[in-house]
């Protein structure tokens, strides 16, 4: 869940866009367990947000059964989704077509309009199940993103963490199109 704070953290500090944070039941969960009981639905997760100093008109949390909300709607044009971290369940649904929440209805939004859906999956190891759900995303064209550490940053110990999480944010934006402030974590090979 570190990385989900991380990238919503870089989101707000681009100043213009807007987040939109839909928490599943299962996500929820997992805050709690990660994060602290601080962390327990969305508006507690953009409450916590807030606190770094990002601004309550670019911030905008969701229930999973929230689903007349107006991210469920291809009328309401987003940049892209991110759905982090991702669940093989998840995965599954959204391989499969199945929308039972807004979590998921806004990434079959994101698929049937074209829009960049990543999917940060950090499941391991990967069953024949989940390669195969994976396989049907990207075919649906989505970016299958794991959180993998970019070793050849090669970053002082005492940092690596943090830069490993920002280089994540970073490939992130990437895919979705948004130019991030500063560069210093490309490959200068």
């Amino acid at each position: 869940m570190e990385l989900a704070v991380q990238f919503a953290r870089k989101v707000l500090e681009l100043g213009d866009v807007t987040l939109h944070v839909v928490a599943t039941s299962s996500s929820v969960k997992v805050m709690a367990h990660e994060l602290g009981a601080e962390w327990t639905s969305a508006r507690a997760f953009c409450a916590q947000l807030l606190k770094d100093g990002g601004e309550a008109e670019h911030l905008h949390p969701w229930s999973d059964h929230e689903m007349t909300a107006p991210i469920a709607s291809g009328s309401h044009p987003m940049t892209g989704v991110v759905i982090l971290p991702c669940s093989a369940g998840m995965v599954g649904s959204l391989a499969n077509g199945i929308s039972r929440g807004l979590g998921q209805r806004v990434a079959d939004v994101a698929l049937k309009q074209r829009w960049p859906l990543v999917v940060g999956v950090r499941e391991t190891p990967m069953s024949p199940i989940l390669l195969d759900n994976l396989r049907r995303l990207a075919y649906a064209g989505a970016h299958i993103v794991p959180p993998l550490p970019a070793f050849y940053l090669r970053p002082n110990p005492e940092v690596a963490y943090q830069t490993y999480l920002d280089h994540y944010c970073l490939r992130l934006f990437d895919l979705l199109g948004i130019e991030p402030a500063g560069d210093g974590l490309r490959w200068n090979g």
